[in-house]
């Protein structure tokens, strides 16, 4: 059998995030390690979970509420 799981590395022990189904208790196994060498930046997760209702309103308060600016003034 071959899986491949996410695990957290804690005090010397490395913990599976999720349960391994298949394995009998104390079972030895093979580990190939890889890890990720960039991070996710926190918000990443975030991007796209505005309804485009939400978005819309959203611009036309912006539109309505803020200064128009004149880049010919500057």
């Amino acid at each position: 059998m071959t899986k491949t799981i996410e695990a957290v590395y804690e005090e010397g022990i490395l913990r599976p995030l999720s349960p391994i189904r298949g394995l009998r208790r104390h079972q030895k196994v093979r580990i190939t390690l890889e890890t990720s060498l960039k991070q996710k930046h926190p918000l990443a997760g975030l991007s796209g979970t505005l309804p485009d209702k939400d978005a819309a309103e959203m611009l036309k308060v912006i539109g309505d509420e803020f200064e128009k600016v004149d880049m010919s003034e500057w």
